[in-house]
């Protein structure tokens, strides 16, 4: 039976359940029985490559003392073991979690977790069925990790705004152009399912790991933050699937959360897809500077990101990010304005991707751009490229989205940053604009391509793709005249005090 049939087979059983209620509680559901049974494919390996290795959590709560077992523990027995007995050892775990860092993982990833079936029957059958898949076996672990990127899309289709499946085309093209190395710190402030992560991942184990030292090495550079339960669960799962034993340095919390000042600017390699659209709880955008203040979420993670990227040094370039923003940061004004003289001053923003409508169809029309931008030197020109869609291709969809191979024009013309891209010319996608011209525009950014006229577009598709897009511009600005507001009432009540 293949893994797509085994997952679609389980999602059935679920729906025979009545405490499972909808797409998004089979996904956490599904979720934290994939992470044990990950989890302990792992535990065997290491008992096997290591002398005196012990399980950091008890024997019992191992996936093969109590799962493994067709004919194991059913009903009642088995509803009442899982609810009053694993998920309370597990989220409360002490000793000897201090003497194996992998039991810190489990703790942090049940923190939140939650068994939503009532029918103990239908639980052993999803636990059999999860059985047939072998993640003791590199070639289905590596399968599933194609069907575990199915299994994010569907979590995504059932999530909530601003919260974006970044399609895989564009993790490939960012961390292409990143080029992270062996050694280098590797981090997503905001890591959802882990996409970026595992890209990031990949790309180095392919190009520069050579043997087990290397490796060890590439495990410790990973680093991430996902403010949700579930998508930090999978995310730590994703991890545990491309190989990381340990993935400690994913974090379960808001990246947001603590003061700018107190972050240390040592993060080498930043590829992200933060939150926009959203705004953040109150209170967190105290964290912030009092003139950069906005709860605008992609507006704190671009400052964010600005901070903690590495400073040069004499033996170092400064840290580089390619980060996804909405068209709404190019142009937008106010704090906006203030975010974007900030990175032209403390960065060289020298490339702007901007990319097609539905790119990341179905969950949201707006257009994006990628912004890439080295840390420790300011500025001079922006070089702005504009996606075309292929032949023959008016839209992406769920069935057609954007394939990597795409982006190839991209990488042919791109260049090296150490010669300042020489080599680069304008063309009908590229062309650059200096920071004087910057500077006259109030630091707004969405320039349209100079060498294209005004196309008039009747694609209803398009069209209503850019109503939407101007809903959420209007309702980005509402949100910053509010700030505003706020802020001045804020301000004279203080004044009159």
């Amino acid at each position: 039976m293949s893994i797509s049939s085994v997952i679609k087979s389980i999602q059935d059983i679920m729906r025979k359940d009545a405490g499972v209620d909808g797409d998004a509680q089979r996904l956490g559901q599904m979720s934290w029985l994939l992470f044990l049974k990950v989890f302990d494919a792992q535990e065997e390996e290491l008992e096997l490559e290591l002398d005196d290795y012990k399980t950091p959590i008890p024997e019992k709560f191992l996936w093969r003392n109590w799962a493994q077992d067709p004919e194991g523990i059913t009903g009642e027995q088995l509803l009442d073991f899982v609810n009053d007995e694993l998920f309370y050892s597990l989220k409360n775990l002490t000793a000897p979690i201090d003497l194996n860092p992998r039991g810190h993982v489990v703790r942090e990833a049940f923190s939140d977790a939650f068994n939503y079936m009532k029918n103990g029957t239908l639980l052993r059958q999803v636990i059999n069925k999860l059985n047939e898949i072998d993640f003791t076996s590199s070639s289905e672990r590596h399968m599933f990790g194609d069907i575990y990127e199915q299994i994010l899309k569907d979590l995504q289709s059932a999530g909530n705004a601003g919260e974006f499946y970044t399609p895989r085309a564009v993790t490939q093209f960012i961390v292409n152009r990143l080029d992270p190395k062996l050694g280098e710190s590797i981090m997503d402030p905001a890591c959802g399912t882990g996409g970026f992560l595992a890209c990031s991942f990949d790309h180095v184990k392919n190009n520069y790991v050579k043997n087990a030292t290397d490796h060890q090495t590439l495990q410790q550079q990973i680093h991430g933050v996902e403010k949700k339960q579930l998508p930090h669960l999978l995310c730590v799962t994703n991890m545990m699937l491309h190989g990381i034993e340990v993935p400690v340095q994913i974090k379960h919390g808001n990246t947001l959360n603590k003061p700018l000042s107190s972050w240390d600017s040592n993060i080498d390699v930043i590829a992200t897809n933060p939150p926009f659209g959203g705004t953040e709880e109150d209170g967190i955008e105290k964290n912030f500077p009092a003139e950069m203040q906005t709860r605008e979420t992609a507006d704190l993670f671009l400052q964010l990101i600005i901070e903690v990227l590495a400073e040069p040094s004499a033996n170092k370039e400064g840290g580089r990010a390619g980060v996804v923003l909405p068209d709404g940061t190019l142009f937008g004004e106010g704090v906006k304005t203030k975010i974007k003289k900030l990175l032209t001053e403390e960065c060289n923003l020298h490339t702007i991707v901007r990319l097609p409508n539905g790119v990341f169809n179905p969950y949201t029309g707006i257009k994006t751009n990628i912004l890439f931008f080295t840390k420790g030197k300011p500025t001079k020109e922006v070089w702005f490229y504009e996606h075309p869609y292929p032949d023959g291709v008016k839209n992406y969809n769920k069935t057609k989205p954007m394939k990597f191979e795409e982006f190839q024009t991209e990488i042919d013309w791109w260049g090296t940053e150490e010669d300042g891209f020489a080599s680069r010319v304008e063309t009908k996608q590229a062309w650059k604009v200096s920071i004087d011209d910057i500077i006259e525009r109030n630091f707004n950014l969405d320039i349209k391509n100079p060498y294209q006229g005004e196309v008039v577009n009747h694609d209803p598709e398009e069209l209503l793709a850019s109503y939407q897009q101007q809903q959420q511009e209007i309702t980005a600005l509402r949100n910053q005249l509010k700030d505003i507001l706020g802020n001045a009432l804020q301000s004279t009540v203080n004044g009159e005090a």
